[in-house]
């Protein structure tokens, strides 16, 4: 039987859109969106290769009023305004089916819905198995023998279809798919304003039509005076049946609208291929052109690659571990992957064990798989890890470093990590395992990949427990030898596009030696006073007592501070505090209302105050204890360098950058950091980086001065700005001046200084205008970076480090706000990272070729903190003072502050 394929336009786009939305919508170069185009087309593409069909169509709404909105005004009166970002995408998508030569439906006061009605009525009449494409369960009313529903739904990140035809509708509702318009005219329907009859909801209303078959029988029945209906009940239906007439009838889509569509008109056609390759041209559509070969002799790599998996053109060969060594010493090259399971084992870092480790022979196109028995087996291995003059390839090495080094292996000649790579490619994108590498670099689709193949292979295996458990290791097997393969062709690939970005020195000499660096860091980790973090948690626990006492006596009752009901009771309704916001679920009580209301009533600070001991408690001593290692006693954080957009290292599991320093109990949490006995931490500190990078970048001659000179920075701007001369200006003055500096940097508006500052957003502006009139070459560096920004699509860091910024080209004013800061504040924030890193990698080599026992232990911001013997201390001070302030060389001195304590807390 041939087939009909339904599309609901404006409900794919819809769904397609909230689907690819996350941190980072998908957009051109120019910052035009097309998350929701590219979603609708993965679902068609989708739904095209599943059904097959002869026939297509795809409906849209029109904007006109429709003949439900004549018949009742209240029609859809609920309904949002399509997002911006979403109704700019719509022309676009219009766009690429009309140059797909598929057949767009649109008429004045019909919806789509009817339109799908009226074909699936139509094909069904022509003999043709229809289905619909549908994010609108109302579509479910059209099933039938011949008529499917096609329901879109999100899992895992990937897009799956549910089916619906007549038989499943019966089985899940129990009535038969055209009596759902009866149950609408009961239940209404709030999404399109539907009033329905009060009080009668889903379940009461697929009952009452399981019962009476239709609302005119539940009628008769009614007024026959049928007494399973009662009470409330009962009134309801009696005093509402015009709402469930006029209910069910603007739920009924209409199967009669004139439309003159032949099946000749719906025949699926060529693509013009020109015009849909110079569209995904525009739009970024790289995997699409890929995919479809649209390029006139397209050989692309990314297609060759594709062609190989799918004809498994490299070998799997069997060697010896010393053959597979010679070859890797050989070629000075290793493109691995190892394979791992998770151990539980708490005494260790990273709780996983190495299973297998996958090695690719680029030269010969062989992979060679090696099963490790016993985790000890990877020793075997050692001297290649262990030997600088191999290459490694492969990805995600911050986990294999540790994973090694905690069976005696140190991984040196790092070369290429996909993972990395991929961050700078694209510093925001957060997409970078390796199936999303393979997917955007690659155009693989590795876990569709792998689900074909494992049910190409399902009858080679009995089901019962030992052949299963042979078939889930041959599969982790081949996933191994996969990956390892696809390593090689990423290096392929994305070294080309660093080089098209002249970022290959970013990458090589800064991004690949971090790894190392923060790896050792991790390992390294920092040494807890367990005595005096029990002991910090109880007094903590003591002033919460306090504080909790203070509270209830203020209110004149005891409740539940940690309530947001309970406590917006009491502040609103009993004390008659000022409303500031509301919520649906009652008064906001959140940290901006409170400070809002703090000279309202005493309450209101010791509230504030509770909170961030019950925060410091909670995070900074419960949260601690369980990263402490029971084996090292040490905490041992993650360090990240493919988080943030601008280059800084981050860190999780504790994130140790977050403990609090601007309150002093939160600072105090330091103290509980120690290093071991006899040693102590040497913490360096560079002296406003981000200024200085500032001064050189805009080259702005009062700044440049200021540095040259050995100013303070901060003094000679008050002065500038307050006018005032420079030996008169105050510690307010200064402080004010503090923060126009720093904000500068951040791109801070004048109302953000004004709440920073506690002043009026007209003096805040003042201040701001007053500074870049005086800073006239900071002025015109910030202009010139966001026009160079719009132009380019991107801002860089003095190494090259790229970030795109579609923001600017955005229609939405805080969008393009927002793009103005990044544009701003990248460049300089970005090349402050640059700095750092460049300086700890040149430590971390300095204390090793010294081979003294100093170590890095902890990265935070600006500044680097070293534990070392007393008896380094003033070697390691030297060390950090050279390698920090000659890390690179800009117009000004780079100066870097040395402290000496035996705690985090104490230094600086």
């Amino acid at each position: 039987m041939e087939k009909l394929v339904l599309v609901d336009g404006n409900s794919i786009m819809n769904r397609a859109f909230y689907g690819i939305m996350g941190s980072k919508m998908l957009t051109t170069k120019d910052g035009k969106y097309t998350n929701a185009v590219y979603g609708f087309l993965a679902i068609l593409f989708k739904l095209l290769e599943d059904v097959k069909p002869e026939y297509m169509a795809v409906a849209f709404d029109l904007k006109a009023p429709t003949a439900r909105h004549k018949m009742y005004e209240g029609y859809k009166a609920n309904r949002k305004g399509m997002p911006e970002e979403l109704a700019e995408q719509m022309p676009v998508i219009k766009e690429v089916l009309k140059a797909m030569n598929i057949e767009i439906i649109e008429k004045e006061g019909y919806e789509a819905d009817d339109i799908l009605g009226t074909l699936s009525r139509f094909g069904e009449k022509q003999g043709k198995e229809v289905t619909i494409l549908s994010g609108d369960r109302d579509t479910f009313q059209l099933a039938t023998d011949n008529v499917m529903i096609r329901i879109p739904r999100t899992k895992g990140g990937k897009t799956e279809t549910e089916i619906y035809d007549r038989k499943k509708i019966e089985e899940n509702y129990g009535i038969e798919p055209k009596q759902l318009i009866e149950v609408k005219g009961l239940q209404g329907d709030t999404s399109d304003n539907i009033p329905g009859v009060p009080g009668i909801g889903e379940k009461t209303a697929l009952s009452l039509i399981q019962k009476y078959g239709t609302i005119d029988n539940l009628y008769k029945e009614l007024d026959a005076g049928d007494p399973s209906i009662k009470g409330k009940q009962r009134e309801n239906l009696e005093n509402n049946k015009n709402l469930a007439e006029l209910s069910r009838t603007l739920g009924t889509i209409n199967i009669e609208v004139p439309l003159d569509e032949t099946l000749e008109k719906l025949k699926i056609k060529e693509w013009n291929k020109k015009e849909v390759l110079d569209i995904f041209k525009r739009l970024n559509f790289k995997r699409y052109i890929d995919r479809f070969n649209l390029e006139d002799g397209n050989d692309a790599t990314s297609q060759n690659i594709s062609n190989e998996l799918q004809d498994n053109l490299f070998e799997v060969k069997m060697k010896t571990v010393q053959e597979v060594k010679e070859i890797i010493k050989n070629q000075k090259r290793m493109i691995f992957y190892l394979e791992t399971v998770n151990d539980n084992n708490d005494e260790k870092i990273i709780n996983e064990k190495i299973q297998s480790l996958s090695i690719y022979n680029k030269e010969e196109n062989e992979v060679y798989s090696i099963d490790l028995k016993k985790e000890e087996d990877i020793l075997e291995f050692k001297d290649v890890f262990e030997n600088e003059k191999i290459e490694k390839i492969g990805t995600h090495f911050s986990k294999i470093y540790i994973m090694l080094k905690q069976v005696g292996i140190e991984i040196k000649g790092i070369y290429f990590d996909a993972k990395i790579a991929g961050y700078i490619l694209d510093s925001t994108n957060n997409k970078l395992s390796t199936e999303d590498l393979a997917e955007q670099y690659l155009n693989i689709d590795l876990e569709q990949y792998f689900k074909s193949e494992k049910q190409e292979q399902m009858n080679l295996f009995d089901q019962m427990t030992e052949k299963a458990e042979e078939k889930e290791e041959n599969d982790k097997e081949k996933k191994g030898n996969f990956y390892a393969y696809i390593f090689a062709k990423l290096e392929e690939i994305m070294t080309k596009k660093l080089e098209e970005m002249n970022a290959v020195s970013l990458y090589r000499d800064i991004e690949i030696p971090t790894v190392t660096v923060l790896s050792q860091m991790q390992w390294n980790g920092m040494y807890v006073n367990k005595e005096k973090l029990e002991q910090f948690g109880n007094e903590l626990k003591e002033k919460l007592e306090e504080k909790t006492k203070i509270i209830y006596e203020l209110a004149g009752e005891e409740f539940n501070i940690n309530s947001t009901k309970q406590l917006g009771e009491i502040l609103f309704e009993k004390m008659k505090l000022p409303v500031i916001k509301k919520t649906k679920s009652g008064y906001s009580t959140d940290v901006d209302v409170l400070e809002k209301l703090k000279r309202e009533d005493p309450i209101i600070g010791q509230i504030l105050d509770y909170r961030q001991l019950m925060k410091l408690n909670s995070t900074y001593i419960e949260g601690l204890k369980p990263y402490i290692n029971k084996k090292t006693g040490r905490i041992h954080s993650f360090f990240h360098q493919t988080i943030t957009a601008t280059g800084r290292i981050s860190s999780t599991e504790p994130n140790l950058q977050n403990i609090p320093t601007r309150f002093e109990l939160g600072k105090q949490v330091r103290k509980v950091f120690e290093p071991e006995q006899g040693k102590v931490y040497i913490d360096a500190d560079y002296s406003q980086i981000e200024l200085r990078v500032l001064a050189h970048m805009s080259g702005d001659k009062h700044m440049l001065e200021a540095f040259k000179n050995n100013e303070d920075i901060h003094k000679q701007a008050a002065s500038k700005v307050f006018k005032t001369p420079i030996d008169q200006v105050t510690k307010e003055q200064r402080s004010n001046a503090k923060a126009v500096n720093f904000g500068i940097v951040y791109g801070i508006s004048d109302f953000g200084l004004g709440e920073q500052l506690g002043i009026s957003r007209k003096l805040a502006k003042k201040y701001i205008d007053e500074y870049l009139e005086e800073y006239s070459g900071i002025k015109e560096y910030m202009g010139n970076i966001i026009e160079k920004a719009k132009k380019d699509g991107y801002v860089e860091t003095i190494f090259h480090r790229r970030r795109y910024i579609p923001e600017l080209s955005s229609k939405n004013y805080m969008v393009r706000q927002f793009g103005s800061r990044a544009a701003m504040n990248t460049p300089i924030q970005g090349t402050a990272a640059d700095i750092m890193k460049i300086a700890m990698i040149k430590v971390y080599r300095e204390l090793k070729n010294r081979g003294i026992e100093a170590k890095i232990v902890l990265q935070v911001h600006d500044e680097m903190m070293i534990e070392a013997p007393e008896k380094e201390i003033e070697e390691v001070k030297g060390i950090l003072k050279e390698c920090m302030e000659s890390a690179t060389t800009l117009d000004v001195p780079l100066i870097a502050e040395i402290s000496v304590a035996d705690n985090w807390y104490d230094c600086k």
